[in-house]
């Protein structure tokens, strides 16, 4: 009883370091759209920034991400490699921009450098021709460090929401009350999106945002940036 619930606590920890903005990975360096999105004056307070956000969750995060963290995790149990595969496609040709892409490549890539350095077996990815990405990293990472599937997309969801509301604290600006605040209210729908998520059938998987694909695509050519996406 006493190592099962050291191993459950030590699992916690582990979901902290993977999520936690020190991971060397760059996430604070992407803002996903957002900086034009502020530029053009689309986000320009934390009402406009929590419509945004939202709307990422609820067209891309809950429809795209979490089903493919599901379908992941369950390919690593089964060693279902051709799946691993299929979903890597999925995710990869679910970016709409090639900032999107290059930034799913990029921090892929870094995850697994990471993994490997931390000794964490992650041979799965060597037989694929797919390109890198972050969520088979945070799979591959949670199982050997036995999170289980549901705390790591509640892992993932907070990571990913606190890098884009501290870069709209940044661009916008936003005092540090306002992020908390946007924080508070976005984190309220997650476990109603987390459910949501579970009904995704195969053919529903993917992502239906147009704005943060236009925003994404003239941020590429935005006169001053300060993010790489």
């Amino acid at each position: 009883m006493e190592q099962t619930q050291s191993n459950s606590e030590l699992a916690c920890y582990r979901l902290f370091q993977l999520i936690s903005p020190a991971l060397p990975i760059g996430g604070f360096t992407y803002s996903q759209g957002l900086e034009y999105a502020v530029e053009a004056q689309w986000v320009k307070d934390r009402s406009s920034l929590e419509d945004w956000l939202k709307h990422m969750v609820e067209s891309s995060v809950a429809t795209l991400e979490l089903p493919i963290i599901d379908r992941f995790y369950a390919a690593l149990d089964s060693g279902d490699i051709e799946t691993i595969e299929h979903w890597c496609d999925v995710l990869y040709t679910s970016r709409e921009t090639s900032e999107l892409r290059a930034e799913e490549r990029q921090r892929g890539l870094a995850l697994y450098t990471l993994l490997r350095k931390l000794d964490i077996d992650i041979q799965v990815v060597d037989s694929l021709s797919s390109h890198p990405n972050q969520l088979l990293g945070l799979c591959i990472a949670a199982r050997a460090w036995l999170i289980d599937l549901n705390t790591l997309k509640q892992g993932y969801l907070w990571s990913w929401l606190e890098n884009i509301v501290t870069a709209g604290v940044k661009l916008i600006p936003l005092g540090q009350t306002d992020g908390q605040l946007a924080l508070i209210n976005i984190t309220e729908c997650f476990p109603k999106v987390i459910t949501q998520a579970l009904d995704i059938e195969e053919w529903m998987i993917g992502s239906f945002t147009p704005s943060i694909a236009i925003a994404s695509s003239l941020h590429q050519t935005q006169y001053t940036r300060l993010f790489r996406s």
